[in-house]
Order: structure tokens, then C-alpha cells, then sequence
């Protein structure tokens, strides 16, 4: 089956981001990469931070259902953290090129997103007020976004510490706020 050419596009990012380190994205190094056009780019994306929305809107979309196909909160938790730090080398990469300021607010949202979704359907927090709520949602996107930055080896041999931990703030039995 032919690969779609928003993916091509996606795979291509990837591949500059990751195997070749790229400090300056650039539509001229994206379509040499896949091999298409600019003007097939800008059929596709208004721009690169269109792009990069589009990639983490697809991706978030799809880690989320996975998350939820874990059956339990603690599991898909893992399940996140698992994606988070295998995309970690990406994410760390996106950061330090011209789209880093850009990106960074992008992939907050996104985890805001994913925690807004996983309080709902479990129906974590409930005793606190919407307020409060978003406050702890904020909370969370932030933390994720500071271990994404900073995540060591170390942290990856105390995985399952890590998210029992965080899960036991989400679940409210340790309160972020305290």
C-alpha cells in the first residue's frame, strides 16, 4: 500500500530530526528528504509548525487510544511514559532547532489534551473544583514536559517507580498540591 504523503512528509521530519540532527528545519531539507515538491509541502501544510501540529495531534490521537486499550489507569500511564521516552531523542531534537520556542507550547497542549481526556473517562478528581482542576492538568502537562527535557538513563532503570508515583497523584491518593 503506498505510504500517504502527510506521512511521507512525517517520516521525513523524523529522519532529519533524529538521524541527521538537524538544527534548522527548513521546507527545502523536508522535500529533498521525501522527494516532492514545495509546492506538494504547501498542499499539504500551511507551513512547519502546521506540520509539527499536525504530526502531534495524529500521534497524540493515537497514543491515547492505546493508553485507554491498556485497561487500567496505572498501565496506560506506563503506556505514555513508554512513548514519551522512546520519543524522547525526537522531542529533545525539535526543541533544540529554529521551531524549539514553537514547539514546545505545542506538545504542552498536547499533553494537556491527553490528561483532560484521561480525568474524564476515569474520573479522576472529582472532590476538586473545575479551578483546581485545571491547575492540576496544568500541573501535569508541565511535568511531563520537564522529564521529557530531562529524562536520564537512570530514570528509565526506575520506570515503573516513576509511574507508580505519578499515578498515585493522578488517582488523588498524593495530592500535587500538598
Amino acid at each position: 500500500m503506498p505510504i500517504d504523503t502527510r506521512e511521507q512528509i512525517a517520516n521525513a521530519v523524523r529522519t532529519l530530526l533524529v538521524e541527521k540532527h538537524v538544527k534548522k528545519l527548513t521546507v527545502k531539507d523536508i522535500v529533498e528528504e521525501c522527494s516532492i515538491t514545495r509546492q506538494t509541502f504547501y498542499y499539504h501544510f500551511e507551513d512547519i509548525p502546521d506540520l509539527l501540529r499536525w504530526i502531534m495531534e495524529r500521534d497524540s490521537e493515537k497514543i491515547m487510544q492505546e493508553c485507554i486499550a491498556q485497561g487500567d489507569a496505572e498501565s496506560g500511564l506506563r503506556y505514555l511514559f513508554l512513548v514519551a521516552v522512546n520519543l524522547r531523542s525526537v522531542v529533545q531534537q525539535g526543541l533544540r532547532t529554529n521551531y524549539g520556542e514553537e514547539l514546545e507550547p505545542l506538545l504542552i497542549k498536547r499533553f494537556r489534551a491527553c490528561f483532560e481526556q484521561m480525568v474524564d473517562e476515569l474520573g479522576l478528581y472529582q472532590r476538586y473544583s473545575r479551578a483546581d482542576l485545571r491547575l492540576i492538568i496544568r500541573y501535569h502537562s508541565a511535568a511531563m514536559m520537564g522529564l521529557l527535557r530531562e529524562w536520564t538513563d537512570a530514570d528509565t532503570e526506575q520506570l515503573d517507580h516513576i509511574v507508580h508515583q505519578v499515578y498515585l497523584i493522578l488517582m488523588g491518593e498524593v495530592s500535587a498540591l500538598d
